[in-house]
Order: C-alpha cells, then sequence, then structure tokens
C-alpha cells in the first residue's frame, strides 16, 4: 500500500489537503475491493463500485475508471453525505447517492459493495428477489432477499428504492440492475456479495426443474437465531457459521 510508510500523509490531488494514515489505508482498502469484485466474477469491467463511510462522508470509487490502474488518490471523498464531492482528481461514481443514501439511513453500516453478478442480476431483471429456498439467505440478516422497485441508475430514487428493499437486512436486489450489499468493513460487505451470488446462482439451477420448496418461518427463526451467535473472523469477512 503505498503511501503508509513513516506515518506521514499524502496532499490529496486537487484538494490541498493533507490525508492522514488511517485515511491513506482506507482508500487502499476500498480500491482493493474493487479489484477482487472482478477478481472473484461477480462484477465485469466499472461496471459496480465499492464505497466506506469515513468520518461524517465516504470514501468512493471513481466513475469510469479501471480498477487495475485505479489508486488511493482516485478515491473520491465526501465530507458529508448531503455534500458534493472534496475537491479530488476524479469524479465519483455514478451511484454515490445510492451510498450516500444508505449510510444516511443505516448508521451502523460501514462499506457498501455494489455489483452487477450475472445470476442475481438476471433474477434482478426478472423483479424476482431470493426466498428461504436455502438457509444460507439468513447470511443477509432476514428470511428473504428481496428486489426493489425499479429506479434509473444513479438517481436519488434509486437510492430511495434500494433502501426501502434493504429494510434492516444487508442486501438487496435491484430492479433490472444489479446488487447492494452491507457490512462494518468493505471485506464484510465483499464476502456477502460473493454469497448473495452463490444463492442466486443455486436458485437459478433449481428453477429450471421447478419452483423450489421454500422453508417455513419456524425454520428460518432458527436459523436467524443461529446466526445470532455467529461472528466474523478476524478479517471481517465471514457471511455464515
Amino acid at each position: 500500500m503505498c503511501g503508509l510508510a513513516g506515518g506521514v500523509g499524502r496532499t490529496v490531488p486537487g484538494t490541498g489537503r493533507v490525508s492522514t494514515r488511517a485515511e491513506l489505508h482506507q482508500r487502499w482498502v476500498i480500491v482493493e475491493g474493487a479489484r477482487r469484485m472482478n477478481a472473484l466474477r461477480i462484477n465485469h469491467g466499472t461496471s459496480g463500485n465499492v464505497s466506506a463511510r469515513y468520518g461524517e462522508g465516504m470514501l468512493i470509487t471513481p466513475s469510469a475508471l479501471s480498477y487495475d490502474h485505479m489508486d488511493g488518490e482516485d478515491i473520491v471523498e465526501f465530507a458529508s453525505l448531503d455534500s458534493r464531492p472534496r475537491g479530488g482528481r476524479r469524479r465519483p461514481s455514478t451511484e454515490w447517492r445510492l451510498h450516500a443514501g444508505i449510510y444516511t439511513a443505516r448508521p451502523m453500516v460501514g462499506a457498501i459493495v455494489h455489483a452487477h453478478p450475472m445470476h442475481a442480476t438476471s433474477l434482478a431483471c426478472l423483479r424476482r428477489g431470493i426466498p428461504a429456498f436455502h438457509y444460507l439467505v439468513a447470511a443477509a440478516g432476514g428470511r428473504e432477499i428481496r428486489c426493489s422497485r425499479y429506479a434509473t441508475f444513479g438517481s436519488p430514487d434509486l437510492a430511495a428504492a434500494a433502501v426501502e428493499a434493504l429494510g434492516d437486512l444487508n442486501a438487496c436486489l435491484l430492479a433490472n440492475h444489479g446488487i447492494v450489499t452491507c457490512g462494518r468493513t468493505v471485506a464484510q460487505a465483499l464476502a456477502l456479495a460473493v454469497e448473495v451470488e452463490a444463492l442466486a446462482t443455486l436458485y437459478w439451477h433449481a428453477l429450471q426443474v421447478g419452483e423450489p420448496v421454500l422453508l417455513t418461518d419456524e425454520e428460518m427463526t432458527r436459523v436467524l437465531r443461529l446466526f445470532e451467535h455467529y461472528r466474523p473472523d478476524a478479517s471481517g469477512g465471514g457471511t455464515g457459521p
């Protein structure tokens, strides 16, 4: 992670502001998270975005920049969730309102991943969420993973639609669009995105044969209670027991 040695911050291009060691670290965590999305095949090109809460605002990936050519200085800062970007050399992701809206509605969320994985996005194009066909649906925090209503990308309406579909859960599908996952850390949000795509793949395959048998509310309540006692590993990347 360049720029971290010696504990001395660097000037953020276009701002004249010197970043802290903690900020530099978080910027590189976001860059690495974006690169991992594509390496894990839950996203392609620059269609996804990654952010982390920072101070009163957030740090988020820039718009239309290859993750392989991205570095920490390209990450865009918002000093507050209701403000414009704080200078810098890049424009923020077109989905910055989506991230800001979720952070505003969900104070405990520390990081967000938005991606376009194949099977989950296919279900989203059918306006179909992921029901309790498998107990690991509980990894998102509830009895199902809902699909939002449709809204134009980059719009305040999409942010509102995502907040509605998430409720108090940590994942949802975005109609005709993709997925959103939340976590305390980028690693946790990314791990949940991988889990959502795995569930979507299983559900999609099961649907080729027929309608899967769904677990009952009683069965899912039992699973959710077991999940309450589960703690992710030190990396913050775990999603299930």
